[in-house]
């Protein structure tokens, strides 16, 4: 077997909705309904799936939970513009800019965390 690609994660979340306005407002997603009333976040070729976490939908993971991933994500913008729109959004950057390794090869990253506690990693490639 070889695995091409992350197709979609899934977060469980205390409210979907303010996570969604989260991530579209923070991060420039875009929000995705779709199926019986489900909800996603897209973003290039990928999304993040949202799963209520009053009612997580099957199969879940072992012990779903608000505020238990650590995403790192890759973004178009350089690092100092990333920085600077979030402080203009009153989101606290909890560590960085910071020298880290990436899937291939070394970035630079700033950590914050969303609604429910999550930690988010943005980072460039130099």
């Amino acid at each position: 077997m070889k695995i091409d690609r992350l197709d979609h994660l899934v977060l469980t979340v205390r409210d979907v909705d303010a996570t969604v306005d989260f991530y579209q407002r923070v991060l420039g997603m875009e929000p995705v309904s779709f199926g019986a009333g489900r909800r996603a976040l897209s973003f290039g070729r990928q999304k993040i799936n949202l799963h209520p976490a009053a009612a997580p939908l099957k199969p879940h993971a072992a012990q779903p939970g608000p505020g238990t991933a650590d995403l790192c994500l890759i973004a178009a913008t350089p690092l100092a513009e990333v920085i600077a729109e979030l402080a203009a959004r009153g989101i606290a950057i909890e560590e960085g800019p910071v020298p880290r390794t990436g899937a291939t090869g070394p970035i630079h990253s700033v950590y914050f965390r969303d609604p429910d506690g999550n930690l988010i990693e943005v980072s460039n490639y130099p």
